[in-house]
Parts: structure tokens; sequence; C-alpha cells
């Protein structure tokens, strides 16, 4: 539990109707961040087939309510053993730490549950709050993406970020083993 009343927990498939409320509810609040979003994304069969869609997701929540959520996308693993981190907190809810708090739980998530080696997240230029998340959660940025995503209407430049959770070698890979397999 995070604070009284507000806890984080795994996201479940009959939380459909329960994400497609607050995502409603935020629509405006989260416009200047998010790509466009057809009328359908917003009702509960869009938000059933999302939570289908093989990313792991935790929801911040306060009774029946989400408030918060924070998804881990794109997953790859093999050598790579990556993700891409994205999160968003109710306008009811911001400046309490809450988007830290889900990061923290989505780092947790990929290291133990999932045995990734990297996070990746990206911001727009102008989002301040959204780094300071990013940095407060040991994240570092690594570059620049000129016209990355097509968000409110333009194409916008991104900064890069990056979490490295470990320096352990992939699950089935003994520690120290040459690329080319032999053990020397």
């Amino acid at each position: 539990m995070i604070s009284e009343g507000l806890r984080i927990r795994p996201a479940l498939p009959e939380d459909a109707h329960a994400l497609a409320v607050a995502l409603l509810k935020n629509r405006s609040h989260m416009k200047p961040w998010e790509p466009y979003r057809p009328e359908r994304y917003y009702t509960a069969e869009a938000q059933a087939e999302r939570l289908a869609d093989g990313g792991v997701r935790w929801f911040a929540v306060e009774g029946d309510a989400i408030v918060g959520a924070v998804i881990l996308s794109g997953i790859v693993l093999g050598p790579f053993r990556s993700a891409s981190l994205g999160y968003w907190v109710d306008r009811d809810h911001t400046g309490r730490g809450l988007a830290t708090a889900l990061t923290a739980e989505a780092c947790r998530g990929a290291r133990e549950e999932l045995g990734l080696h990297r996070l990746e997240a990206g911001t727009v230029l102008d989002h301040h709050v959204s780094q300071r998340v990013l940095e407060k959660s040991g994240f570092s940025r690594i570059g620049t993406a000129p016209r990355y995503l097509h968000i409110d209407g333009e194409w916008r430049d991104h900064h890069l970020f990056q979490r490295l959770l470990h320096d352990d070698p992939p699950p089935g890979v003994p520690a120290g083993t040459p690329s080319n397999g032999d053990l020397a």
C-alpha cells in the first residue's frame, strides 16, 4: 500500500471497464503526451483487448478505481532482455509520488519476474515532470530522437532514457561464457 486506501497491484483481465472509465476521465489531462486515440479506445472492449496484448501492467487503485498505471511493452527476451516503459497518473493524484512508485514496481517486476536487463522510456522534450520521475527512478538520459512519435497532432522530438537493472548474464547462460559458446 502506498498511502491509506491506495495500492499498486498487477493488472487483471477484469479491469477493462475500470480502465476505460479512468482513461476517459483523464482524456484531456493526458492529451499533450498521448497519440491520437479513436473513440473506441475509451471502451471496455478495447481495453480488454489491450489487457491481452502481451504487455505487463500494474495499476494504482483506490477502492475500485484505477488512478494510475505502468506498462512494460515491446518485451524482447534472448540476449537483449529489454522492454519499453510507459505510465500515467490520474489528474487528481499527480504530485504525490505515484508515478515514481509505479515505475519502481515495474523495475522490480522487470528484473525479478521477467528477468529483464534494461528498460527504456521516452518523453516529449518539455515534459519535465515525467523526466524527473525517470531520473528519480534511476533512469539516465541516453539521447534525443527527432520526430520520434506522433503526439498531440504532430511528430514530436523525445528525450530517451534507459535503466540497466543488473549485469547478470541472461537466464541459461553461465557467467563468463564467451560469445562463441566455448568455455575456453
